[in-house]
Parts: C-alpha cells; structure tokens; sequence
C-alpha cells in the first residue's frame, strides 16, 4: 500500500518517544518505514497539545509523569522529524459538519477534529493504535503501526 502522506496520532508519538513503553519497537518500526517509503508524515497542533499532556500528565492519572523540560526535549525530537499541518478556519467548520453528521460527543470529539484536518488537507492516512476510531469515516484509514504500513 502506497501512502503518501500521514499524520501520527498522539498514542504513536507517546510510544516513539518513550523507550520503556511495550510498543515502542512498533511506533519506532511504522515511522521508519513510512519514512523510508516516502511518505510526509504529520502531526497537528491538537495531537500536540494531547502529546504534551499525556508526558506531564503524573502517571497515577494515566499519564507519563515527566517535568515540562522533559516533555519539551520528546518535543523538540518530534518536531525535528516531522511536519506540522497547519490549522485553518476550515478544520474548525468540517469538525463541526462531522460532529453533527456522526453524532459524535465526549472524547471521540478530538478524533473528529483530527479527521477534519485530514480531509481539508487531502490526508488519507493516519498511523494510530486506535484504528477503531477512525472506523466511522469511511474515506479515511487507519494504519496501525503492527501491520507493517
């Protein structure tokens, strides 16, 4: 399967940062063939923000328990390897369309604003753990980093 271009969702970058996590050899193996296959990956300012909160976040509440200065050098190595998609008004009104359209609420909020993203930027692919949630868009695929993207 030939892709493009491809953003990585925050469960993928958490992984790729984290070196003690159980699926870091995964998220590690799908970026590096995605790389090697030419495609552009991705991040957007949203899975950003969910990035920068998950390794602050202390891991009695679920998250990685790092210092701000220690979520800003994985930071600083995500930023180095792949691009931002930028935000635009667009996203805000398809994310909004999608919601009503889905029925979506709670947090399958965030990934109708990430596939918003997607389609105003031509973005087929996503590389995430949670392909499940991605199921409901149908011109949309998920790309779990197990199955050798």
């Amino acid at each position: 399967m030939e892709i493009a271009s491809c953003p990585v969702d925050t469960n993928v970058l958490l992984r790729w940062v984290q070196p003690v996590d159980i699926e870091y050899s995964a998220a590690k193996l799908a970026v590096k063939h995605l790389e090697s296959a030419g495609c552009d990956l991705y991040y957007t300012s949203q899975i950003f923000a969910e990035f920068c909160n998950l390794l602050t976040r202390p891991s009695r509440n679920n998250g990685y328990g790092l210092t701000p200065t220690q979520a800003q050098e994985r930071a600083i190595e995500i930023e180095a390897a792949i691009r931002i998609l930028p935000d635009h008004p667009a996203i805000h009104r398809e994310s909004r369309r999608i919601l009503v359209i889905h029925n979506i609420s709670g947090v399958q909020v965030h990934d109708a604003r990430l596939a918003a993203a997607m389609r105003i930027h031509g973005v087929k692919h996503i590389l995430t753990f949670n392909t499940r949630d991605f199921a409901r868009f149908p011109d949309l695929q998920a790309i779990h980093p197990a199955n050798n993207p």
